[in-house]
């Protein structure tokens, strides 16, 4: 991780297209440095030719987009627009979803390993880039992928913005030994704790940059943090918690805290379909680990010392709505950056 100020990014709501230029300008007035658009209800990528549009200084990216559901050529030319039109403002935030999205959601086949076609789909992207950017001949040859084509026609050309950051996300060691390898960041999922973050992720990273010959601020970190400020915030993080400890793939993180076995509950219950009785099983504890608690007020200086020196960028798992808890986030950005 590099030793660069804590930055503080903002999560756009699933929100129609219509509402994304107000938002943008609010999250860019308000002092946000990056405002991230997630593939949950709608398609990560268009709200980024809004955000290039209706803002001049704030960062924007995908977090995630589904890079299972789509081709390389196809992300490489999404990223390529959104770059130039933003005066280089964009980065291409991507991620696997887990098998049972990609196959029965996407309708696509689950790669036999998840970093090797990951790696692959980061290559291409930046074949075609390299192609685009010098002319040279587009000659990308893998297990996944065979692409030599790129006839005049379907070439954009140069941009005056070719160094796109990509972020990939992942919660185990092997997307964040990639990160470090091969990216520009790495997305720390929601359900982390510090102690998996240093112990866990961060050597993982390490790793990848190492084998790769790079320096430690060759790949950020950023991750979004679960905050309770309020005893209804309190059940919702819960909640949500409780829903990740449930992914058998995310098992690690339990693991680590010595709590496998509730884990192993939580997905009993999970597929018996008893949402309802999941959050009774995060304790106080787990909460505590998982979570930010704090009063409005001292959240800001609680979030920077749990995490500087962890990550470089941090969200909250609270999408950013102008005209909803306004006097919140004004504090938080103001707060966060004088504090």
């Amino acid at each position: 991780m590099s030793a660069k100020t804590l930055q503080l990014d903002a999560s756009l709501p699933p929100v129609s297209l219509s509402e994304v230029p107000h938002i943008a300008r609010a999250a860019e007035e308000l002092g946000f440095q990056a405002l991230w658009s997630m593939e949950t209800m709608h398609d990560p990528f268009l709200p980024g030719a809004l955000i290039a549009e209706h803002t001049q200084r704030i960062q924007f990216g995908t977090a995630v987009a589904i890079a299972f559901a789509r081709s390389p050529a196809t992300l490489a030319y999404t990223a390529w627009d959104l770059a130039q039109a933003s005066k280089g403002r964009f980065i291409l935030g991507l991620g696997t979803q887990v098998k049972a999205h990609i196959e029965r959601r996407f309708g696509l086949s689950w790669p036999d390993s998840v970093v090797g076609k990951l790696r692959e789909q980061i290559g291409a992207i930046h074949a075609f880039w390299d192609t685009w950017q010098t002319n040279a001949p587009l000659n990308f040859r893998g297990e996944y992928y065979k692409l030599t084509l790129m006839s005049p026609f379907f070439n954009p050309g140069p941009s005056q913005y070719p160094h796109i950051p990509i972020y990939i996300a992942g919660v185990n060691t092997g997307l964040a030994r990639l990160a470090g390898e091969m990216t520009e960041g790495f997305l720390a999922h929601p359900f982390h704790s510090p102690r998996y973050l240093k112990e866990i992720i961060l050597p993982a990273i390490q790793q990848g940059l190492d084998k790769a010959g790079r320096s430690p601020g060759d790949c950020r970190v950023s991750t979004t943090a679960f905050v309770v400020t309020s005893p209804e915030e309190d059940g919702f993080v819960r909640a949500q918690i409780a829903f990740y400890a449930s992914t058998p793939s995310y098992r690690t993180v339990m693991q680590l805290h010595g709590w496998e076995e509730t884990a192993e509950r939580l997905s009993a219950l999970a597929g018996r379909g008893q949402w309802g009785d999941m959050p009774a099983l995060i304790s106080d504890e787990m909460l505590a680990e998982f979570a930010v608690q704090a009063s409005p007020s001292d959240l800001p200086e609680v979030l920077k010392q749990r995490y500087q020196g962890l990550v470089d960028r941090l969200s909250l798992y609270i999408p950013f709505v102008p005209g909803e808890r306004d006097g919140f986030w004004k504090q938080m950005v103001n707060r966060f950056y004088d504090g």
